[in-house]
């Protein structure tokens, strides 16, 4: 056992539970939150020992008491993220719009305000902030959640140099185009509405990262484990794109 306690934010599933079920095998004690009861519990079974809570990060008292259930955390992860609205800017709703803020911004805010005491006292620390290579490249109809991953990275950049004195390190990772339930959803719905197949708007989308592979869960599990070993004691403010490299997205 490495003595650590992880927390991951959106945990349940996907690159979330990918980095769960990572940093267990390691030898981390870890927690996991999310909204999804039922994801919880299954994501429970799967991984015996891991310790599942129910909590919105955009809600601040929720935070607070995970936090104060779970103790003081070695790293944190936030991995949590709503897509938020899409479509040209003047279509989005602003409650809409402020939702995706609440959840990938403000909610990472909420949870690193709840964890720092802790990792202050302690003289160490790892903070993981999930973001999206999208914001390399600019994605048009989907102002709201680039805007609010840029808002993610500069904080991301800010607390290195605020909490570096004191031995937390911060850092984000970029993931590209993932092989999950979520991105196959999301070729799904543009497949039905630009009237091609699935396999043409993959084919279309890859043709736009120079390696042309779609990015496994596990690959930002891996850096993620990176950012918060030994290996990486003298890395922070660093954001690191795990993508094929993503020129640019049509």
């Amino acid at each position: 056992m490495t003595g650590r306690t992880t927390l991951i934010t959106a945990g349940a599933a996907g690159i979330g539970l990918a980095i769960a079920e990572m940093f267990m095998a390691r030898g981390d004690q870890v927690i996991v939150c999310d909204v999804d009861q039922v994801a919880l519990d299954r994501a429970a079974t799967k991984l015996p020992g891991l310790v599942a809570i129910k909590a919105d990060v955009s809600d601040v008292a929720a935070v607070d008491a995970m936090i104060a259930q779970a103790g003081p955390i070695s790293v944190l992860v936030n991995n949590a993220g709503v897509a938020g609205p899409v479509g040209g800017i003047e279509t989005n709703d602003p409650d809409d719009w402020a939702r995706c803020f609440a959840v990938n911004v403000h909610g990472a805010f909420h949870t690193i305000r709840a964890v720092v005491p802790a990792m202050r006292e302690a003289g160490t620390g790892t903070i993981i902030n999930i973001s999206t290579a999208s914001t390399v490249t600019g994605l048009p109809g989907r102002a709201a959640y680039i805007a609010s991953k840029y808002a993610l990275e500069g904080m991301t950049r800010t607390l290195a140099r605020e909490l570096g004195p004191v031995g937390i390190r911060v850092n984000a990772i970029r993931p590209g185009f993932m092989d999950t339930e979520r991105m196959r959803g999301i070729m799904h719905r543009i497949a039905d509405q630009s009237g091609r197949s699935v396999s043409e708007v993959e084919t279309a989308a890859l043709g736009y990262i120079s390696l042309r592979t779609k990015i496994q869960p596990a690959e930002i599990g891996e850096m993620a484990w990176f950012f918060a070993s030994d290996a990486a004691h003298h890395i922070t403010g660093q954001i690191i794109g795990v993508d094929g490299n993503a020129e640019w997205e049509g």
